[in-house]
């Protein structure tokens, strides 16, 4: 009862809190992770961000058409379905023609390696965290993602297409000595039956000095339950009725920012300030600082106000961005307020950015990661990562057909989509702040 209610006292004193929790999770073994964590999220940052800086020039050089561009463009997202479908698994387990496609394969092959990455490294993140600082962990590893695409779009007004792609492939090479000296979740272990280990992997990454024993009881415990209660159906096992609830706070929550938008306005950033009248130069520069301030601000608000209020913010944001740029583009086609119609632009491209920063850009994984216990974990990151993966596909193969259909209307779409989410997050989506994931797993399950 003493940490809930802590969560209730003043901001001051969560501040205090948070930061006496950052100083004693500071273990080495802790910062290894992280730091493996978060380059995993930069370069997925730095793959999304690619081709939004590039279009025009890829398009001059290889001679493509919108067709081309578009196919290029979604097929990350086809390997990220690839990825999608591969990474539950492994979570429980461990000429013209020629250059187009030597263009797709590269993307497609990205694709599945963030496909997989993508949910592994919240899920493993959120399982190695202590509850307090469980929700700042994964969202300022989750920040570099947002950070690899401010970079990627900072750097693509300065340096070629080939020499980007050169340069983003360095945070992936980063990671690969790391693995070999991070440790393991240790509710993995107890998953698979390694029980010994689990106490000495949480003094590796509490530190030596700190007592272990209840947090350790905690996990074997509910592991243990949830052995019990299971069965033998496999994937299936998800969809009982008792995984109902969490399954579709899961889906929907990943799947939102896509479907409203998010790959239209990453994949294809260059020509909505182009038809806009807004310089592609200023406005990357601009959308890179904004996102990255506020993927700060959300990290440093994530454990002292909570994931569902910045989900709210975030969301309304989002929301108000899209029919912004809606608003701008139907003066733009009127012919009103030529003047100020590229600002409006810039505006609204620019706080769409940052509302995503704020908080959709981290806190549906972490909530995913955190509501699904271990028996399923697996089967429930494949059905996140085919929602996410599947809506993405859809909106960035289809924008540059919808955005020449009606450039008003496409962004009118994802007004409804967003403003929709935002009932959806009002209405059910719980507070999953200062609990431990096994509190939140029984919580959801009914």
């Amino acid at each position: 009862m003493a940490e809930e209610v802590s969560l209730l006292s003043s901001p001051s004193e969560s501040s205090t809190s948070l930061l006496s929790e950052i100083s004693n999770a500071s273990t080495r073994a802790f910062v290894l992770a992280f730091t493996v964590g978060s380059c995993g999220a930069f370069a997925f940052g730095c793959i999304i961000g690619y081709s939004a800086p590039t279009q025009s020039s890829i398009m001059k050089d290889l001679n493509l058409s919108i067709a081309d561009y578009s196919l290029f463009g979604s097929i990350l997202t086809v390997g990220l379905i690839l990825g999608a479908l591969i990474c539950g698994k492994l979570t429980d387990l461990v000429g013209r023609v020629y250059a187009v496609w030597l263009l797709d394969l590269g993307r497609l092959l990205q694709g599945i390696s963030i496909g997989i990455s993508a949910y592994l490294g919240p899920v493993y993140i959120t399982e190695i965290a202590p509850r307090k600082l469980r929700g700042a962990a994964c969202s300022m590893s989750q920040l570099f993602t947002g950070v690899g695409i401010s970079v990627v779009y900072a750097l693509g007004t300065v340096v070629a297409w080939r020499n980007l792609a050169i340069l983003g492939s360095i945070p992936s090479l980063m990671i690969l000595p790391l693995l070999f000296f991070i440790p393991e979740s240790p509710r993995w272990l107890a998953k698979v039956g390694r029980e010994k280990e689990v106490e000495e992997i949480l003094s590796r990454l509490r530190g030596e000095n700190s007592d272990v024993s209840d947090e350790a009881g905690e996990i074997l415990a509910y592991t243990e339950h949830v052995k019990q209660q299971g069965d033998d159906r496999g994937f299936l096992k998800l969809f009982q009725r008792k995984y109902a609830f969490s399954l579709t706070i899961g889906v929907v929550l990943i799947a939102l920012p896509q479907l409203g938008g998010l790959s239209g306005y990453s994949f294809y950033t260059e020509s909505i300030f182009i038809s806009t009248g807004v310089s592609s130069d200023v406005g990357f520069i601009s959308t890179s600082i904004v996102q990255m301030l506020a993927g700060v601000l959300g990290t440093v608000l994530v454990d002292v106000s909570g994931r569902r209020s910045l989900l709210l913010v975030s969301q309304a944001g989002m929301f108000l961005g899209c029919l912004a740029t809606a608003i701008s583009f139907f003066l733009k086609e009127n012919h009103c307020w030529e003047t100020g119609t590229p600002i409006l632009a810039l505006i609204s491209v620019t706080l769409y950015f940052g509302s995503y920063g704020l908080g959709m850009g981290s806190i549906p994984s972490i909530i995913a990661s955190e509501i699904y216990p271990v028996d399923v974990k697996g089967a429930a990151g494949t059905m996140c990562g085919l929602a996410s993966s599947i809506s993405s596909w859809l909106i960035a193969y289809s924008f540059s057909f919808l955005f020449q259909w009606s450039t008003t209307g496409t962004f009118l779409m994802f007004t409804t989509v967003t403003g929709i989410g935002f009932v959806f997050i009002a209405k059910l989506v719980p507070e999953t702040r200062g609990k431990s994931l096994e509190e939140i797993q029984s919580l959801f399950s009914f």
